[in-house]
């Protein structure tokens, strides 16, 4: 019988996260041919390659994805056998957690602060992408939980409401719709707009809101909330944005939030985690952090 050792799964769940195994090699503080050897072990033991090898890059192969959640949860498991606080968090556990664009930038403190204060010796590991690649990240298990703006329904996800987010739309301060109160669609007629990119839950509701206006005369595509926010200071057209990323700009009059009454602009700032998978301490415990009032946390089966 072959064994594998707690090493390489652990090799083998970092080069998911990191790519590379330079990159294994720096987080696990090991060179980089012991990295490649436990790597190249642990394919041998199991009798199949995990990765495919692009140019110096290893990317997931699919007998990697099935077997990825399981070594996830052996580690898992290991972790909080050898020993563990009274939260039965293991010492030098980690999180990574995905956060679309509003969240990740704007929100980070509200998201990380109650847990991070509450487990010190977690380390957490942020990714930020949009909605999309955050939801894809959370199923092929590259991330531990994600935290989306947008509505994102798979049946092999579960998702839990953290917070309402409300969308306004602006413009430059000059800008000749400035200042109107109570615009009505055709006040749109020919209006210049600036969108984020296919994928990004602000994306969806801006063509929700376009698709009620007069067709725009142009369009800009952006992929981050902030390029799109300066684009619109600098006269290049209307966006709808979060209004938690405005308020800088606005109180330095760089910006106005136009009144808009025809537009309902609300959306639902959700997490999202695996529904199968098994949920360790520290999956269990930021959830517990976040969970509604008087409401129980989601446990394993």
């Amino acid at each position: 019988m072959h064994y594998v050792s707690p090493r390489q799964l652990e090799v083998f769940v970092q080069t998911v996260a990191c790519g590379s195994l330079r990159g294994v090699a720096e987080m696990l503080h090991l060179s980089q041919p012991a990295v490649s050897m436990a790597l190249a072990e642990l394919e041998r033991l199991l009798g199949s390659e995990l990765f495919d090898r692009r140019r110096g890059r290893l990317q997931l192969n699919a007998r990697g994805r099935d077997l990825l959640p399981l070594a996830q949860e052996l580690l898992e498991r290991h972790r909080e056998f050898a020993g563990f606080d009274s939260h039965g968090i293991a010492p030098g556990s980690e999180l990574r957690i995905g956060a679309s664009n509003t969240v990740g930038n704007y929100r980070i403190g509200e998201l990380l602060a109650p847990f991070a204060l509450a487990q010190p010796g977690v380390r957490l590991r942020l990714q930020v992408e949009n909605t999309r690649s955050i939801a894809a990240a959370v199923l092929d298990g590259r991330l531990d939980i994600g935290c989306v703006e947008g509505p994102v329904m798979h049946a092999d996800l579960q998702r839990q409401h953290w917070r309402d987010d409300v969308l306004v739309v602006c413009a430059a301060a000059n800008h000749p719709l400035a200042g109107r109160r109570g615009l009505r669609p055709g006040d749109f007629h020919e209006a210049r707009w600036v969108l984020r990119e296919p994928g990004s839950a602000t994306r969806e509701m801006s063509e929700r809101l376009l698709s009620k206006l007069p067709a725009p005369v142009a369009l800009l595509e952006l992929n981050q909330t902030e390029a799109v926010k300066q684009a619109v200071v600098a006269g290049l057209g209307l966006a709808c944005l979060p209004e938690v990323a405005l308020t800088d700009a606005v109180a330095a009059g760089r910006l106005a939030v136009l009144d808009t009454p025809f537009a309902q602009l609300r959306r639902s700032l959700s997490l999202l985690w695996p529904r199968n998978r098994y949920q360790g301490a520290v999956l269990r415990a930021f959830l517990a952090a976040h969970a509604p009032p008087d409401a129980g946390c989601p446990v394993a089966d």
